[in-house]
């Protein structure tokens, strides 16, 4: 038995069906996180917000997910691990550069700087030095 309620846009009330629609657009299903969230209908809309702040950043798609996974296999959350692989096909990753990123490689030295300097900010904590900087710029970032 789930502890917390999982809201799907069948059961929701008219305020969160209208989030939980555009959210099942934008992945082609409401992905669980969303559907345990909808439980506050305002952290429900923020976190969608975030979302979507994040998706008008200046990483492209791809890499965004492709760290992600990095990221979620670093934290060892198989949740996230499939979310964000997903999301990352969706994005136009191979499987190959999936399962890669996944490791923190990839045989694009901008990616590969960019999955090093996330995985060492979750490693450190957030304490990089210049240099960890520095090489992100080198880089092109």
């Amino acid at each position: 038995m789930s502890r917390v309620q999982l809201i799907t846009p069948a059961t929701a009330s008219p305020e969160r069906k209208e989030v939980l629609d555009r959210i099942q657009s934008a992945f082609g299903a409401v992905p669980a996180m969303f559907q345990a969230v909808a439980n506050s209908p305002a952290a429900l809309r923020s976190m969608w917000g975030s979302f979507g702040a994040l998706a008008g950043g200046s990483l492209p798609a791809k890499l965004g997910e492709q760290i992600a996974v990095a990221v979620a296999d670093r934290n060892a959350c198989e949740y996230c691990l499939a979310a964000h692989t997903a999301l990352g096909r969706k994005a136009g990753a191979t499987a190959e550069e999936m399962a890669a990123a996944q490791v923190g490689e990839s045989n694009d030295p901008a990616t590969a700087a960019a999955l090093r300097f996330a995985l060492k900010l979750v490693e450190q904590r957030g304490q990089v030095g210049d240099a960890d900087v520095q090489a992100l710029r080198t880089a092109g970032f």
